[in-house]
C-alpha cells in the first residue's frame, strides 16, 4: 500500500511540474540586437538588392537573384529572374525608392528566410505605387554568394 501511495505521489508531482509554465527561450521573446555573420551577410545582400532595383544595377541583380527565382508581387502576378529584370529594363517596373523599415533574418544552414516591411515608391505599368509591403523572401547560399530564390509580398492596410 505504501508503494502505491508513493507512486501516486510521484506521479502527482510530475503532473504538476508538467503543467507549470516554462519560461520561453531567450531567442523566442527577446529582440536580438546582434546578428550572426551569415544573418548580416543576408541582410546586406537584401539591402544591396533593393538599392540595385532603384539604381537599375543589372549586374548586381544578376548576381543576387537565383536563376530559379519565383518573384510573387503584391498584386498576385509573378515573374522569374529573366522576366523580372526585363520588366525593370523595359521601364514597366520603375523603383524610385525602397526604404526598409523592418528586417528579420533567420538562417538555417544554407537557407535564409527574411520577414520584413518596406516602403516602396515606384511606377508599375504606368501606375504610381506608394505603399508599405510586408514580405517574406528566401535566400540560398550558392558558394559564398547569397541568392534570392523566392519573394512574396502583400500590401499593408493604410
Amino acid at each position: 500500500m505504501k508503494s502505491i501511495l508513493t507512486l501516486g505521489l510521484l506521479l502527482s508531482v510530475q503532473l504538476i511540474r508538467a503543467q507549470a509554465p516554462v519560461a520561453p527561450s531567450a531567442g523566442a521573446t527577446a529582440v536580438r540586437t546582434t546578428m550572426s555573420a551569415d544573418e548580416k551577410a543576408v541582410a546586406d545582400t537584401e539591402r544591396q538588392r533593393f538599392s540595385a532595383q532603384v539604381s537599375k544595377d543589372y549586374a548586381v541583380l544578376e548576381q543576387v537573384l537565383a536563376n530559379d527565382l519565383i518573384y510573387t508581387h503584391s498584386n498576385g502576378n509573378s515573374d522569374n529572374k529573366q522576366s523580372y529584370i526585363q520588366s525593370i529594363r523595359d521601364g514597366k517596373s520603375k523603383y524610385d525608392a525602397i526604404d526598409v523599415e523592418e528586417l528579420n533574418v533567420r538562417v538555417y544552414g544554407k537557407t535564409a528566410v527574411i520577414n520584413g516591411v518596406c516602403m516602396v515608391k515606384a511606377m508599375n505599368n504606368g501606375e504610381t505605387i506608394n505603399t508599405h509591403l510586408r514580405y517574406t523572401d528566401v535566400y540560398v547560399r550558392n558558394g559564398k554568394q547569397w541568392q534570392m530564390v523566392a519573394w512574396q509580398s502583400l500590401r499593408m492596410a493604410k
